[in-house]
């Protein structure tokens, strides 16, 4: 098999799930908090998307371009361009792979901004009561408050968990060790911080009983 067709088949391998896995991030509600952004590097591909099919197609039009230049026995330039294409084919492989953590992520952000503007609402609907609640429920709003800025703290946290674990499979074998001591210490902040919420909450529900 010559490197034209051990390429060509890989792709297809990609393509078939990439297609199925951007299915399935367009149908999770938590994929709104990554559109947009582009899942890979401008350094690396020149297509800009959440999706993973423009850079499929991308990959798809260099191979036909080594294949011209590789005719053409234009050997340097075909060199070249095959090890673009295969380190474009290993960052596309690494992030399918890291799809369902990335959205694990992503959903668990989705849910803790879901679950604080619900106890927002809730604050809302107290306007009705005497003068003594109202002061209760300014010492709930500042809680709220402080709440939602743990729920920030956890979010960035876990963005940068899934981006760190990304790097960490797409690095070399000698970096892998100290991005995985980065990744370890993020989930470190992640506990702390998710231990500062649990405390927070058992204060509103505290305050909200007086």
């Amino acid at each position: 098999m010559n490197s034209i067709e051990r390429l060509s088949l890989l792709l297809k391998t990609l393509d078939a799930k990439a297609k199925e896995i951007d299915k399935q991030n367009m149908q999770h509600k938590a994929h709104r908090l990554i559109e947009n952004n582009n899942l890979f590097s401008s350094t690396l591909f020149a297509s800009q998307s959440d999706q993973f099919g423009p850079y499929i197609k991308e990959v798809s039009r260099r191979i036909a371009e080594f294949s011209r230049l590789a005719k053409a026995n234009k050997i340097d330039l075909s060199k070249i361009l095959l090890q673009q294409i295969e380190q474009q084919l290993s960052a596309i492989s690494n992030a399918l792979l890291s799809n369902s953590v990335m959205h694990q992520a992503a959903k668990l952000s989705f849910d803790a901004n879901n679950k604080v503007r619900i106890k927002k609402a809730k604050i809302k609907q107290t306007n009705k009561y005497s003068d003594m609640t109202k002061s209760i429920m300014l010492s709930s709003h500042q809680l709220y408050t402080k709440l939602a800025e743990h729920h920030e703290f956890e979010r960035r946290l876990m963005d940068m968990v899934a981006e760190r674990e990304i790097t960490r499979l797409q690095c070399k074998q000698h970096e892998s060790e100290k991005v995985s001591s980065e990744v370890l210490a993020l989930h470190q902040r992640l506990g702390r911080c998710r231990k500062a919420i649990s405390a927070i909450e058992r204060d509103i529900e505290l305050a909200e009983k007086r």
